[in-house]
């Protein structure tokens, strides 16, 4: 304790009273962007889309054209929006991958803004892309 108090003490007298004072960092905006995932394939041959808009409702239409709309949850909206700002996304779409000698297996394709990253589902094959397959599952979740 003793020499927490010396190191202390030269500071005591320091502080600069014409300085303004403190601020608090700022929290930069989220990015508002619509997301689009697509899911197909699987023995039935689906094509399920869905579409969620910046302000987190979502709209889900299959093959058939059927929909069923929803609101996303703030705390999962939050958590889109973070992962949409990810820089790993935009690396994970620069990124090309091999075709899959999967059969019946599930393809997602999803889209944030401008950059586009898909995948398939074959796990002894290759292993998803973290940021995409984060996305995959919360919006999966989320409007399940």
């Amino acid at each position: 304790m003793a020499a927490v108090a010396a190191l202390l003490v030269p500071l005591v007298g320091c502080a600069r009273t014409d300085a303004p004072p403190a601020t608090l960092p700022q929290v930069t905006a989220l990015p508002a962007t619509e997301v689009v995932l697509v899911k197909s394939g699987g023995i039935a041959g689906l094509t399920d889309t869905l579409r969620v808009t910046p302000d987190g409702h979502w709209t889900r239409t299959d093959r058939a054209g059927a929909a069923t709309e929803g609101q996303l949850a703030e705390a999962d909206l939050t958590r889109l929006r973070q992962l949409a700002a990810d820089p790993r996304l935009a690396a994970e779409a620069a990124v090309t991958v091999p075709a899959t000698m999967c059969a019946d297996a599930f393809t997602y394709r999803l889209t944030v803004g401008t950059a586009t990253v898909g995948y398939v589902d074959c796990p002894p094959q290759a292993t998803p892309p973290a940021a995409t397959a984060e996305v995959v599952d919360l919006l999966t979740r989320a409007t399940g």
